[in-house]
């Protein structure tokens, strides 16, 4: 699928990963709708210029994404590309020095992660379903992202890891599913990346989580996740597969 005069939408848009996928796709010739809870996402859309739109939306929110989708429609008249970075992180053990997670901890870092990517996919593939086949007889591609935690969660991920374990589980399943009518469904597993959730850590602090990674011995950029997503938009092949984005680190117990 070409990048110029597609519409996207990005999850998790005023920052991270989704900041600079939004970012790429709009100086690629995209249109682009960010999704953010964060209000900054109107304001970072108007600095992009007339091909980006802000949408102050929480993905786990049915009628508000449907209504965000029916505005993409209305602006541009297709969906052409999901991709879903919003998410949140959760660092408790199952059982602590307080006793036992608190379930709603757990069932809020599935409604994030999980259930908000199944909101995106769900919509986004209906509103896709409705589109032109290209030459290839391609209709869109929705783009989930996971985490290495969801093979190699550490101690205190639990809740973090079976939530982007389900994210992973939803790759095959779907790219299945709308093979027939031409959206392909893929998946990014980033390994530890320059994000918000990192940068509030001292310099030292992120160089020695860096150093982890086996090449290059660094946090990855959100420019190079961005990149992954360029890719897998313009390479018809790609479809129902996880990729795993971590210079070959594998995680240990903690």
């Amino acid at each position: 699928m070409k990048l110029e005069g597609m519409t996207a939408l990005v999850t998790g848009a005023a920052s991270g990963l989704g900041e600079a996928t939004a970012r790429a796709l709009v100086a690629d010739g995209a249109n682009v709708a960010l999704f953010d809870r964060s209000d900054k996402v109107v304001d970072l859309a108007t600095s992009l210029g007339s091909q980006a739109r802000g949408y102050a939306v929480d993905v786990t929110d049915p009628a508000g994404v449907s209504d965000a989708i029916a505005r993409i429609l209305s602006q541009w008249g297709a969906l052409h590309c999901a991709v879903s970075c919003a998410g949140i992180g959760t660092a408790a053990k199952i059982v602590g020095r307080q006793g036992p997670l608190d379930l709603a901890e757990f069932s809020r870092t599935i409604q994030v992660n999980l259930v908000g990517t199944f909101n995106i996919l769900r919509l986004a593939a209906d509103a896709m379903m409705k589109n032109e086949p290209n030459e290839e007889g391609e209709r869109g591609v929705i783009i989930n992202t996971a985490s290495i935690a969801a093979f190699d969660g550490q101690i205190g991920q639990a809740a973090y890891a079976a939530s982007k374990a389900g994210v992973v589980g939803l790759a095959l399943p779907a790219a299945r599913e709308f093979a027939s009518v031409g959206i392909r469904v893929m998946t990014i597993a980033p390994g530890i990346f320059r994000t918000p959730m990192l940068a509030g850590l001292p310099e030292a602090a992120q160089k020695s989580l860096g150093q982890q990674v086996p090449f290059p011995s660094r946090l990855g950029d959100p420019a190079e996740y961005a990149a992954l997503v360029k890719h897998i938009v313009a390479n018809v092949m790609l479809n129902g597969e996880v990729i795993r984005l971590d210079g070959a680190l594998r995680m240990a117990p903690k």
